[in-house]
């Protein structure tokens, strides 16, 4: 593992660092901030997914969250959004291909080699974050936007007893029925394969999550017939899922409405990692 920098940040270390994946067959890169607690023994950890376009950078500078993290004595894991490289299949649309790996492993051409995203985010990635630094693995919870709180939330669903608290800001929430997920789906696991395990709303109706859920949407959000937020809290209220669904009236799609709501969810997911 390579350390591209470490910059001193509310008292702790955010850091940038690369590795070989052999999930992805590239080299990867990873944001991750560790507060001040670390240097005294193993921390809490809470997983950022982002979204379309996205690389581990942009919530790392825009989303505010080192702030709250230090103060609750939290770790932040930035993960990128795709495998990256000359050798890598892309598209020339924005959403498909690098940038927009939907956190699935790809079976079709020319995608399989390298979109191998779910079991990056969900099996490679801890193992190295856990051996490389003071992280609690049975302490950690997972939030995303867009995309990523597409990622986030399938991710909870179906890892059980792996996140004790799930969130997500503007969620990709039912890509089944949405082109934000059809288009995708299509491409990287084909027609007929199981896309349901991929929609968090169908994901909400058949198994729910074993702990509390945060769902921050914005009531002007640009891309609300794509999100398909009502999907999601319908089948939440129909599960009685034990947690929030909130529609923040005149907020957008943005970091500006990320970096609005970001100290709730950290503060959200410290009352489920410090439980006991």
């Amino acid at each position: 593992m390579e350390t591209l920098s470490e910059n001193t940040c509310f008292g702790g270390v955010q850091g940038v660092y690369r590795h070989a994946s052999d999930a992805c067959r590239c080299d990867m890169t990873f944001g991750l901030f560790l507060p001040e607690e670390a240097k005294d023994g193993p921390v809490p950890v809470l997983w950022y997914l982002s979204g379309l376009t996205c690389t581990h950078e942009n919530a790392m500078t825009k989303a505010g969250a080192q702030a709250w993290a230090a103060e609750q004595g939290i770790a932040l894991v930035f993960p990128d959004t795709s495998p990256r490289g000359d050798g890598v299949a892309d598209d020339e649309s924005y959403d498909l291909g690098k940038g927009a790996g939907f956190y699935v492993n790809a079976t079709q051409t020319p995608w399989a080699p390298h979109f191998q995203m779910w079991d990056y985010v969900a099996e490679e990635l801890p193992r190295i974050i856990t051996a490389n630094f003071d992280i609690d693995e049975d302490r950690q919870a997972i939030t995303g936007h867009s995309m990523g709180g597409h990622g986030a939330l399938t991710l909870a669903m179906s890892l059980p007893g792996r996140f004790r608290s799930v969130s997500a800001f503007a969620p990709i929430a039912n890509p089944t029925q949405s082109d934000w997920g059809r288009k995708q789906l299509g491409a990287y696991l084909a027609e007929g394969a199981d896309w349901a395990a991929h929609d968090s709303s169908l994901l909400m109706q058949e198994s729910g999550f074993d702990g509390p859920v945060l769902v921050d949407q914005g009531s002007k959000d640009q891309f609300l017939e794509l999100l398909r937020p009502e999907a999601l809290a319908q089948a939440m209220v129909a599960r009685r899922q034990p947690g929030t669904f909130r529609m923040q009236k005149d907020y957008d799609h943005s970091y500006f409405f990320v970096a609005s709501f970001m100290e709730d969810h950290v503060n959200f997911h410290a009352e489920a990692l410090y439980a006991d």
